[in-house]
């Protein structure tokens, strides 16, 4: 049976993250430095002296977390992963464990995907709603309603799980949305304190922010498969692997369809390599017959 890494996204941080790697490893210390050399701040002294309020800005947590997850996955002696997945800003950790992008060419397009998004946040205010014990199909339907009804943006963002669903959008519709979902027989219907409508079309000024920095960046041949968020499947080609990562922004996060996906094609146990153990949680809420664990 095959052995799955993936890698966790926004929201997995937490103050002081890293901090153990910085000083009990040479190899983390370097890639820390570099890291602060790139991005042209230093992010390791947010990392690990921050606050949980400084840590939410969507311009540090994003690089905060891919770093740690690379620094993680790197520790593993001998990882090799017969496949690998990323929630949302986790695709691009897993393109540098299967060899498709380098670290230094993801964590530059990291950098922009998130002061991308934290413009179009800035330019469209709008948010997100987790919507908890309602089947998928039944708040597909309440958000095409919402949005033919009122001319709001509300979409599906984040299949997290069977019964976690994220919906993301105008803060007008998301309001119309939650009550509508608990009406339509949700447990909760929770508006989250984000910035923004991620994986929704109101990130298209980023997107196209992104796709004109992809668009000029190395892609190598894949050393394994990648379920990416968008596609839920097995990816190979570094062409296509290029264009469902620019459609991410505006796309679903697909990740119950590529956990499951992944075991079809033989996983049986999954690894997540970076900050927090949200993933683990949420492949168990998937599939409780698979193995679990976490390199943090």
């Amino acid at each position: 049976m095959k052995h799955a890494f993936v890698f966790p996204g926004q929201g997995s941080q937490f103050p002081g993250m890293g901090k153990d790697y910085y000083a009990n490893s040479a190899f983390a210390k370097k890639l820390f430095e570099q890291a602060n050399e790139l991005l042209g701040f230093r992010i390791s002294d947010t990392m690990f002296n921050g606050s949980e309020e400084d840590l939410k800005q969507t311009n540090t947590t994003q690089p905060a977390v891919f770093l740690h997850s690379i620094i993680a996955y790197k520790s593993i002696e001998s990882a090799s992963p017969d496949m690998v997945a990323g929630h949302s800003l986790g695709e691009f950790s897993a393109l540098v464990a299967n060899g498709t992008l380098s670290f230094e060419d993801a964590l530059q397009l990291v950098s922009i995907r998130a002061q991308a998004m934290q413009k179009a946040c800035e330019m469209n205010p709008s948010t997100m709603a987790a919507i908890l014990g309602l089947a998928d199909e039944k708040a597909e339907i309440i958000c095409r309603e919402v949005e033919e009804e009122t001319g709001e943006v509300v979409v599906p963002a984040n299949y997290n799980c069977p019964g976690q669903l994220v919906i993301s959008g105008s803060i007008k519709g998301i309001e119309i949305a939650c009550e509508r979902m608990k009406k339509g027989g949700a447990r909760r219907a929770l508006i989250l304190p984000v910035g923004g409508a991620f994986h929704s079309p109101l990130m298209e000024p980023a997107k196209e922010e992104l796709q004109a920095a992809i668009e000029t960046t190395k892609f190598h041949n894949p050393t394994c498969a990648v379920y990416q968020n968008t596609a839920a499947k097995a990816v190979m080609d570094k062409d296509e692997i290029k264009q469902n990562l620019i459609d991410q922004l505006t796309g679903p996060v697909r990740w119950t369809q590529s956990i499951r996906s992944m075991i079809g094609d033989g996983a049986s146990r999954f690894t997540e390599a970076g900050p927090g153990n949200v993933l683990q949680g949420l492949i168990m809420k998937i599939d409780k017959t698979v193995t679990t664990e976490g390199v943090n």
